[in-house]
């Protein structure tokens, strides 16, 4: 049976802010669990004062509205005490991905202009490491241990930063359309691009949901909910912040384990969660998994990938619940488009979509003059979305090409259906999404065309069962040149994330290119799709 708690009115547009959620349930619920991660719980209360003391602690040691804060760690309470920290000293946070190399997360801090950086002790090293190139970072602050203005050093770390704050609520004078949260995403460069998320990104779909009194994808007071996702993409710090906003117990892992997400599933009696199709996979195949387990779990929402009506059928087997398909970006600030639970059962006609547009968005399937399309003619599509973000950070032309008007431009091909489903055909900006982690292939390409032997590269993705994509790269060699899979791959460690390497290398005569020379990456694919099985496919 389904409890139901009164909490402060979230509905009001002014009180889309994270400071007011914070403020809300500390006073409405303070003894109820806002964290629960590794054991130590967080109550609405201590998660408020904790934060409160934090934001004061930044604004004392000089950051002012709109400066940058980064955050190098993995997933615990500390993460998200300076999230809300960031929020009620009117910053903005960015997060980093844990999994770069020191060059890549040099990369992000020099382009956020951060002036702040908290650093978990597992990559203290990295900072260490970019430090000394970076004067505008003026303090690093170890989550276990002091701050620096000069070196990093170790001490105390972040409650003793903190311990002679105020626990007073900061005024950061903030409203709902402020920035509070910029995360980086792969552009057509190559680079990561800094999108610029405002608090009303992480409140409007749940009151949308509500006006037009459907329960897609819903957030309750009495939610408990794992988030198995990194914090530094929007699904993980989104699942977060609906739950937290709803007044519910986030159960945070620091990094997604199958047997651990299960057991904390069994333990805590999560009632719902998100994760990519490859996670909901290996949970179900763990000792353990089955209908006792996941007796708790109402709702699973998954995307990043599509999920086969095979393992759709194992998973309402297994898991016993409710699933419903998510199509979004970082730019999109939350979920966009929705296949709702009802459709997920086996010989639904609309498994191979992504669903529905979301209350209060709009779905278009446009041609290459911006002209409307009909439904079942493909073309690119568009979202206007109220969550949508507020641009990329310091790049007006990306931001132009990408947010046109109200519309989001989401470099992905498709078609609209009669009945308004959307199904995806391919991608325009062709990133590779492996387990949920967006790779683009002009970045991996770049990093390959410096090796000696290579005189053409392009990377791809290739459909797999367990990650959804792996990384391909098909090289032509320079004239005598020889390279070797495990040469190619040595020369990449250390330069790209260990993610973002391949795992299989083809060596061709040629790649196919359009007239103005670009790479038919689709032709690629299916040139690698015939010849994956032959022996002679990768370098020797």
């Amino acid at each position: 049976m389904t409890q139901t708690i009164e909490l402060p009115a979230l509905a009001g547009r002014e009180r889309w802010t994270l400071t007011h959620s914070s403020r809300a349930h500390a006073g409405g619920r303070p003894d109820h669990p806002a964290i629960i991660c590794q054991g130590r719980v967080t109550t609405y209360d201590k998660f408020h004062r904790d934060s409160n003391r934090a934001g004061h602690a930044l604004r004392a040691c000089g950051i002012r509205t709109g400066d940058r804060v980064a955050y190098l760690g993995r997933e615990s309470e500390n993460y998200y005490v300076v999230m809300l920290a960031c929020a009620k000293a009117g910053a903005v946070l960015v997060p980093v991905n844990w999994r770069l190399t020191p060059a890549e997360v040099d990369h992000i801090l020099r382009d956020a202009q951060a002036s702040l950086i908290f650093v978990d002790d597992e990559f203290w090293d990295t900072v260490a490491t970019v430090r000394r190139q970076l004067p505008g970072l003026r303090k690093v602050i170890r989550v276990d241990g002091a701050d620096s203005d000069g070196e990093p050093a170790r001490g105390a770390g972040l409650p003793a930063w903190t311990a002679d704050q105020p626990e007073s609520d900061p005024v950061p004078g903030t409203g709902p359309d402020d920035a509070v949260v910029q995360i980086y995403t792969s552009g057509t460069t190559g680079l990561p691009k800094g999108a610029v998320l405002a608090h009303r990104s992480f409140f409007t779909l749940p009151h949308a949901m509500r006006e037009d009194g459907v329960s897609w994808i819903d957030w309750r007071a009495d939610d408990v909910s794992l988030i198995s996702l990194p914090g530094f993409g929007v699904a993980g710090i989104g699942w977060f912040l609906h739950t937290f906003n709803a007044g519910g117990t986030s159960v945070i892992m620091p990094q997604f384990d199958p047997q651990e997400a299960v057991r904390l599933i069994r333990e805590h009696r999560v009632t719902t969660t998100f994760a990519a199709p490859a996670m909901l996979q290996m949970m179900a195949g763990e000792r353990g998994a089955g209908p006792e387990a996941f007796a708790s779990l109402r709702k699973i929402a998954y995307g990043a990938a599509p999920m086969s009506e095979t393992l759709l059928k194992q998973c309402l087997e297994t898991y016993g619940c409710e699933f419903a398909q998510i199509y979004a970006s970082t730019e999109t600030g939350s979920v966009s488009v929705c296949l709702p639970p009802a459709v997920h059962h086996p010989g639904s006609t609309v498994l191979d979509s992504v669903g529905l547009p979301c209350p209060g968005n709009e779905i278009k399937v446009i041609d290459d003059a911006g002209h409307r399309l009909p439904p079942g003619e493909i073309g690119q599509i568009c979202v206007r979305t109220p969550a949508r973000m507020l641009g990329y950070w310091n790049l007006p032309e990306a931001t132009a090409r990408t947010l046109v008007g109200e519309w989001l431009h989401m470099g992905d091909v498709g078609y609209l259906d009669e009945d308004g489903y959307l199904h995806l055909c391919d991608r325009i900006n062709d990133t590779i999404i492996v387990a949920g982690q967006n790779i683009y292939p002009a970045e991996v390409e770049k990093a390959l065309a410096a090796h000696p032997a290579v005189a053409d590269v392009a990377v791809v993705g290739v459909p797999d069962e367990n990650w959804g994509e792996s990384v391909h790269a098909c090289l032509v060699l320079r004239p005598g040149a020889t390279a070797t899979s495990r040469e190619l791959l040595l020369s990449l460690r250390g330069r790209l994330a260990d993610y973002k390497i391949p795992g299989a290398y083809h060596v061709v005569d040629s790649l196919p290119r359009n007239p103005s020379g670009k790479i038919l990456r689709r032709t690629v694919r299916e040139q690698l799709a015939e010849r994956r099985n032959s022996p002679g496919g990768n370098a020797a």
